[in-house]
């Protein structure tokens, strides 16, 4: 339904939900900014990558925007339908894109990271709220790479977001049936990859803790004890960061002689650690001389005693929104400076 922009009338799209002249922002610039958040998430969820994230809203912005300059006297009566189609739609389009792009990327491909900040006062970007609200974990993230692009997007907009059938049927311009039947091949097949089960947070935050010390340290014993017999390792480095996987690797044998393997050669390296939540579950991030150097989840078993699959992305290019934390207590500051004398 996106239509094409009209270039010579367009706004820079504003990223804090401040406007980007000394003007006041125009009407169609505070609606789309209402609404922001809210189609960060969504399509974040359908990508799981940033980047592509904030480019499929650069073009939802310009879609929009140009249908307003075009048409000023038009009355859109829901405008957060409109954008959400026009986003979602876009980020279908998106969706070939990265698809052709993972042809080619080296080992195990995982989603981007959502690394919340550490301190009170979070950074209110659209990132940040995706992870305060509509968290997918990613562990969940990966289960929906493997839906086809109209599964993924049904998938998200009716149990993340809790659309309903004939709503997505209108984003999608299908029929409420057809949407149905996606809805049903989709649940079914991410029910039976990852079973309705989330740990307890204090139980999480605890596992975590003896994984990360017991991989750290090289501590064969402490591994067999927390990992589960069928454990999968994914390292997603892109070919750009050593040591990483070239495939997943299962089994609790393997795994450790990989996380043992890797702690070794890691083991002159000086690593600062801190545990942040990430896409809504707490895990540990690496830095290394104040650059982030790796982010790590785990995914439970049900029971919740041993850790069913670790996911450890050190592609440093799906690292550069991590940042330390007094340097994101520098950046909201600078940011309420900047809007305080807007």
């Amino acid at each position: 339904m996106s239509e094409s922009p009209a270039p010579e009338t367009h706004e820079q799209l504003p990223t804090t939900g401040q406007p980007v002249t000394p003007e006041q922002p125009s009407t169609a610039t505070r609606q789309f900014m209402e609404h922001r958040e809210l189609l960060f998430a969504i399509v974040y969820n359908m990508l799981g990558v940033v980047a592509d994230t904030e480019d499929v809203l650069q073009d939802t912005w310009l879609s929009w925007s140009g249908s307003r300059a075009r048409s000023p006297e038009r009355r859109i009566e829901n405008p957060r339908a409109y954008l959400v189609r026009v986003a979602v739609n876009h980020a279908l389009t998106r969706r070939a894109v990265i698809s052709r792009r993972r042809e080619t990327y080296i080992g195990p491909w995982l989603p981007e990271p959502l690394v919340a900040a550490s301190a009170e006062g979070a950074p209110a970007d659209a990132a940040e709220h995706a992870l305060r609200t509509e968290s997918v974990s990613l562990a969940m993230l990966v289960v929906l790479e493997s839906l086809t692009p109209l599964e993924r997007a049904v998938f998200v907009l009716n149990e993340v977001f809790g659309y309903a059938h004939t709503e997505i049927a209108e984003v999608l311009d299908r029929s409420p049936a057809a949407v149905r039947q996606l809805a049903h091949r989709a649940r079914q097949h991410v029910h039976a990859r990852r079973p309705l089960y989330e740990a307890h947070p204090r139980v999480r935050r605890e596992a975590t803790e003896r994984f990360v010390e017991a991989a750290l340290g090289g501590d064969i014993g402490a591994l067999l004890e927390i990992l589960a017999p069928d454990v999968t390792v994914w390292t997603d480095g892109g070919g750009k960061r050593r040591p990483a996987g070239l495939r997943p690797v299962h089994g609790r044998d393997k795994a450790i002689r990989l996380l043992t393997a890797g702690a070794s050669r890691g083991a002159g390296r000086k690593l600062d650690l801190r545990y942040r939540r990430v896409n809504g579950d707490d895990a540990a991030v690496l830095f290394a001389g104040g650059s982030p150097y790796a982010v790590i989840v785990l995914d439970l078993t049900p029971e919740g005693d041993r850790v069913s699959g670790v996911y450890v992305v050190t592609n440093p290019d799906k690292l550069t929104h991590v940042r330390p934390a007094e340097s994101q207590g520098r950046d909201q500051r600078d940011r309420n400076r900047t809007e305080a004398d807007a």
